[in-house]
């Protein structure tokens, strides 16, 4: 199948790409930026890595006169899968939401008008577990910050208009990844510390959080695309589970499964945790395991920790 893929520079686009590909299928990749040497780091190696996989297109946001060229320029596309979000400021409090939700929905329908025309009748959006209404847990299930709400306005947008163009949609709930070619976050921050024979501190252990290997993520996901193919449905949706436990449990689960393949101590320090400014409960519900049965977990975990044993300097922590 022909799949236009916005996105794939992020974390998870990268191993979304890379299983597609996989599969059997042919993916365009787009990119913002005019070309590979306006990214740095971990975005530019993942960008680099997934050339031999994807026909890549730069200077082409979702949207945009370009985007719709490219749409166009080619025939018989089977799926849009739009990965690609506004991040910009995300953890800021200030998060411009109507910003973001215009760039996340920039001319959709002339996309998805476009997208008929060539014989593609199917869209996959990707939401998060810390949109509004989406996922299992507490406080009412609203939005985490300003930028779940601009995602879960984005899927608002894209239901109203996939029913007015009689497209399916796809919406897959991304809960907490973690892996190889991650951005610095949790995991990386324990392994720094434990790299260079520091404790590691955990200062939201009671937390009930959903940690997915990366690489089990994007397996469901080339899964949901085959779903999607099939399906004569216009609505579908999946929420991909993980390890279903709080931040303290899943930080010493991950420094066992560490401290084995290593050596190193993985000591750890499980502060008590005194504020909770976002839901305590917020998980997805479908068990990525069962949903992918030879998925092989302790494969999992020694690539992750050959990842950071080659890929994280000793002695640099910030």
């Amino acid at each position: 199948m022909k799949i236009l893929f916005t996105g794939a520079s992020s974390f998870t686009g990268y191993w979304f790409v890379k299983e597609l590909a996989n599969a059997g299928h042919q993916v365009f990749t787009t990119y913002t930026k005019s070309d590979i040497n306006k990214y740095d780091g971990i975005r530019k190696e993942r960008i680099i890595k997934l050339n031999t996989v994807s026909e890549q297109i730069f200077n082409c946001q979702f949207g945009s006169r370009e985007f719709i060229e490219l749409i166009n320029n080619e025939n018989d596309w089977g799926l849009l899968c739009h990965h690609a979000a506004e991040i910009t400021n995300y953890k800021n409090p200030e998060f411009d939401v109507i910003n973001a939700l215009n760039k996340n929905t920039l001319n959709l329908s002339l996309v998805f008008n476009n997208l008929l025309k060539r014989n593609c009748n199917t869209v996959l959006l990707t939401g998060s577990v810390f949109e509004f209404n989406e996922g299992s847990g507490s406080d009412d299930f609203r939005a985490f910050s300003p930028y779940g709400l601009s995602k879960g306005l984005t899927y608002n947008v894209f239901q109203y208009y996939s029913r007015f163009f009689n497209m399916k949609l796809g919406k897959f709930v991304i809960p907490n990844p973690f892996g190889p070619f991650e951005e610095p976050r949790f995991t990386t921050y324990l392994m720094k510390k434990w790299l260079n024979h520091n404790i590691a501190s955990v200062n939201t252990p009671d937390y009930m959080r959903d940690n997915i290997h990366v690489d089990l993520l994007a397996k469901v996901y080339e899964a949901f695309v085959k779903k999607l193919e099939k399906s004569e449905e216009i609505l579908h949706k999946i929420n991909p589970s993980g390890y279903v436990e709080t931040q303290g449990s899943f930080a010493v689960r991950f420094a066992n499964e560490m401290r084995k393949r290593l050596n190193i101590a993985c000591d750890l320090e499980l502060r008590q945790q005194t504020e909770f400014l976002e839901p305590k409960i917020r998980i997805n519900s479908e068990s990525a395991s069962e949903l992918i049965p030879n998925w092989n977990e302790e494969k999992a975990w020694d690539e992750l920790a050959e990842y950071y044993k080659n890929n994280l300097k000793v002695g640099v922590e910030n």
